[in-house]
């Protein structure tokens, strides 16, 4: 069986560096907020593009304190209504709603699935005061266009780049286009840790330190609370290891399109449509995606063929239990992209057989 990302291979390519790292946290005897954590934030905004990151115990976290944040800083208040795509996972809309903030749900655009600044504009009423703008499967969203609203309409700006780790526009970066970006170092992300792990980033230096305090129980001074925050802190020994990781990761980067690419011009099936790539430098693969209408048995075709696949994702935030309140919406080509989406392995460390392999299970698919 072609594993969908084999996690094990991957992590052993730096297998002593991981474990070198280990071992200086450990010998180190700090484990919380030291010098393994500024390092990374050090290098992981140099390499966003920003001045400032603060790592979170993971990405909802991140998205969900930054909206906090800006609650504190009086740029949000409750109620105020938030634009988010409807096709994303449930996390971008958790953090809207934990803050007591409405989530305003929006069809993507239907060639990249991503939120799209006529989206935005069709969106907009008096009462909207941010936009979570999600880079998909690891291709960014129409940054230029959203943030020419957001300068227009006095809007903040939340990446959601959970998935887009080196993804760039004309040269900047994921994470260094809004006015933040929350990401997640989840084990099977593109720059992924070996646990949970995530990170704002921001040019603002007022909205870092107010979500390291948030963070930190509310405190920037050991038993000295000034706001009713949460633990949500990167610690050491993940730190570390992104720090090994990161070092390596546009080398990554390059496998996966190689990866990508290889599918995008070797798959040849009407039935199975393929991603649309709107700029190679855009995109970093952390999932390949494509449609199917007759999905479950492509499936199984390919379970057959020995192909893993998996379902990014099956069904959307407004058909989850958890937000029943939005059922009744009519989300026709979010709804479609769920039933339809089927994801492809995608791995740096996929060999060429494997990838062929994948290539011929597909197009074998009747």
């Amino acid at each position: 069986m072609i594993s969908f990302l084999d996690l094990k291979k991957l992590n052993s390519v730096y297998a002593e560096q991981l474990r070198e790292a280990c071992a200086r946290v450990i010998d180190s005897g700090w484990f919380i907020g030291g010098q393994e954590l500024a390092n990374f934030e050090r290098s992981f905004a140099e390499y966003c593009g920003v001045e400032h990151c603060v790592g979170v115990a993971n990405g909802l976290d991140a998205l969900t304190l930054t909206l906090r944040a800006w609650k504190e800083m009086g740029r949000l208040e409750e109620g105020d209504e938030v634009i988010v795509p409807a096709n994303t996972y449930i996390a971008s809309v958790l953090a809207i709603t934990e803050n007591r903030l409405k989530p305003v749900l929006v069809e993507p655009d239907p060639q990249t699935f991503n939120l799209s600044a006529e989206g935005v504009q069709a969106a907009l009423t008096d009462k909207t005061r941010a936009v979570v703008a999600v880079h998909l499967y690891g291709q960014m969203a129409d940054m230029k266009g959203i943030m020419a609203l957001a300068d227009q309409h006095d809007l903040l700006v939340l990446e959601d780049a959970a998935q887009s780790h080196g993804a760039s526009i004309d040269g900047r970066r994921a994470g260094s286009w809004g006015h933040a970006a929350g990401f997640s170092f989840y084990p099977g992300k593109n720059l992924g840790a070996l646990g949970d792990a995530g990170a704002l980033a921001t040019h603002d230096e007022a909205l870092a330190k107010m979500v390291r305090g948030l963070g930190n129980y509310g405190s920037y001074r050991k038993y000295e609370n000034e706001f009713q925050g949460v633990n949500s802190r990167l610690d050491e020994i993940q730190a570390a290891m992104l720090s090994v990781k990161l070092v390596h990761l546009d080398r990554e980067i390059v496998a996966r399109r190689k990866v990508a690419t290889a599918y995008l011009e070797g798959i040849d099936n009407p039935g199975v449509r393929l991603p649309h790539l709107n700029a190679p430098e855009q995109h970093v693969w952390h999932l390949f995606v494509v449609r199917c209408e007759r999905r479950e048995e492509l499936q199984r075709h390919l379970h057959d063929s020995g192909v893993q696949t998996l379902i990014h994702y099956p069904i959307p935030p407004h058909k989850q239990q958890a937000y029943s309140a939005f059922g009744n919406l009519s989300l026709p080509l979010t709804e479609a992209i769920h039933r339809e989406v089927l994801s492809l392995p995608i791995s740096p460390v996929m060999s060429e057989d494997e990838v062929q392999a994948v290539v011929r299970a597909v197009n074998a698919f009747a």
